[in-house]
């Protein structure tokens, strides 16, 4: 009777991921440009309008990324866009 080989070590597969992980440990992986804003409600409308006019979203997929109402009609918001458009 012959033995069954065990499952495969994946030595080669847990280099890359321990290379690639050492390679972007000191950055962001992210291409997206972020900038975050605490203004009043109208403020952030504006700024976001301004986003939106400055960066187009189809060539730069500009998107308000996330938003939260705070104390006093203050808005939280991240703004999110590629760096150029190609």
């Amino acid at each position: 009777m012959t033995k069954m080989p065990g499952p495969p070590k994946f030595t080669g597969l847990k280099k890359r991921i321990a290379d690639h992980r050492a390679v972007t440990s000191g950055r962001a992986c992210s291409q997206f440009v972020r900038e975050t804003f605490c203004l009043t409600r109208e403020e952030a409308r504006a700024k976001a309008r301004e986003w939106f006019d400055a960066f187009p979203k189809a060539a730069y997929w500009t998107e308000v990324e996330s938003w939260r109402q705070l104390d006093g009609d203050q808005i939280e918001f991240t703004m999110r866009r590629l760096p150029s458009a190609d």
